[in-house]
This record gives structure tokens, C-alpha cells and sequence, in this order.
């Protein structure tokens, strides 16, 4: 499964799949979401919504010196936080901009793709697809 933006024209910036991506994660508030919805320049010009992208050879996995980020089957990453010394080096390899970072434990944020943010998104500007299994 991997969490797709179907159409983020619909997004009107009210952040409810980031609070229940944090509320997933276990802290409530913003900063503890694997997903962001940011202004694409003003009001009139709508908002972006950014979220991993499920690369099926992620950078963020290559550019991590201790394999901290371990390939999903389906692609995209799931981070092995026991590893992960906090180097930043998957955030800055991301050319989506979608690692996002914990401030208080200096660890990556990666979306997993539960498909909670999509349940709580009032729009339909995201979607829970499936995937086939890579090999």
C-alpha cells in the first residue's frame, strides 16, 4: 500500500491529515507528522501536499551510512530507529522533501503508509492504493 495525492487542486490547507498522521505517531500537534501540507504561495495559489513517494531505489535509503532506513517491499522505507544516529543524511538525500524531522529525538519522520491521513483528509486529496510486492 502507499498513500497517493489524487488531487492537491482539493487541498484548502486545513492540516487534518497531519494532525492524525502526529496523533498516529503518538504526539499530538504538527510536528510529529510523516506528512506536510504547505502553501504553494498564498492563498490563491492553493497548497502543496507532500508525502513519500515510495521510490522503489529510495536516496534516503542510500544515503544513509548505518542502513538505518530499511527497504518496504513495496517500496519506499521503514526506519529501524536503533540504528539511526540522526546524521540528517536521508532527509537531505530526499529530493521530494518528504523526510521530515523530529527535533526532539533528532530522528527522521517517514511516512509508512497506514493510510490514517487519508481517512481523516474532509477533500479526497489523498488516496491508499495498493501495490504490487517488488522482489
Amino acid at each position: 500500500m502507499k498513500i497517493k495525492v489524487v488531487d492537491s487542486q482539493r487541498c484548502v490547507g486545513c492540516q487534518l491529515c497531519m494532525f492524525a498522521c502526529s496523533r498516529r505517531n503518538g504526539i499530538g500537534g504538527l510536528s510529529n507528522s510523516c506528512i506536510g501540507v504547505k502553501s504553494a504561495g498564498g492563498m490563491s495559489k492553493g497548497f502543496t501536499v507532500v508525502v513519500c513517494r515510495s521510490c522503489t531505489n529510495p536516496p534516503c535509503a542510500r544515503a544513509c551510512p548505518l542502513d538505518a532506513l530499511e527497504k518496504r517491499p513495496e517500496g519506499g522505507v521503514r526506519l529501524r530507529p536503533e540504528r539511526c544516529i540522526g546524521c540528517g543524511a536521508c532527509r537531505a538525500a530526499c529530493i521530494l522533501k518528504a523526510v521530515f524531522w523530529n527535533e526532539e529525538t533528532q530522528k527522521p519522520l517517514i511516512c509508512v503508509h497506514c493510510g490514517t491521513c487519508v481517512k481523516y483528509c474532509p477533500h479526497g486529496v489523498l488516496e491508499l492504493e495498493k501495490t504490487e510486492v517488488r522482489s
